[in-house]
């Protein structure tokens, strides 16, 4: 009669393949258990806080004791001419900013450089480089600062030939 493998120690030299594993499975099968419980627990909180109402309402409670509520204006500015003249300079976009922007908004704003791309009422795809202008005022300002904004739209749209100066806004909070 042959002999069987000895089965009692899942350790032993003499435990079949089987019984080997058992400890890696069993291993590996709590750490993924670990993980599931993990994910579960985070889930609800990610969901909640994506539901939220209002930008105000997924502030931390002491972001909200600290700002107060402001308008970030993002204004694009192109340099391409569609006409074929020649491109916006810097010289020209910084005096266009001290005529137009700085006395409707003195108290600051910010200048990136950048590189644009859009497609124009043709259809093509235009790339050039750009401006992005920042300017950040309190909430209670917005009907006032709007048509101001709108103004510095149309002259850039007049002085430059531009087809648009893309304008896009957010909700935040500020503390200087």
């Amino acid at each position: 009669m042959p002999r069987l493998p000895h089965t009692t120690s899942a350790a032993g030299p003499t435990a079949s393949p089987d019984v080997r594993r058992r400890p890696r499975r069993r291993a590996a099968l709590a750490a993924a258990a670990a993980g599931l419980a993990v994910l579960a627990v985070g889930t609800p909180v990610a969901y909640a806080t994506l539901g939220a109402g209002s930008p105000s309402d997924a502030r931390p409670a002491t972001a909200a004791a600290r700002g107060k509520d402001y308008i970030e204006t993002r204004l694009f500015f192109g340099t391409e001419r569609p006409d074929g003249g020649p491109d916006v300079t810097d010289r020209q976009f910084l005096d266009f900013i001290d005529g137009e922007v700085t006395p409707r908004f003195p108290n600051g704003l910010t200048i990136q450089d950048g590189r644009g791309q859009w497609r124009d009422s043709n259809g093509v795809i235009e790339r050039e480089r750009s401006y992005e202008l920042t300017l950040l005022y309190p909430a209670s300002e917005a009907r006032m600062r709007d048509p101001q904004i709108e103004r510095i739209r149309d002259a850039y749209e007049k002085a430059y030939a531009q087809d648009s100066v893309a304008r896009v806004e957010e909700r935040t909070t500020a503390d200087f």
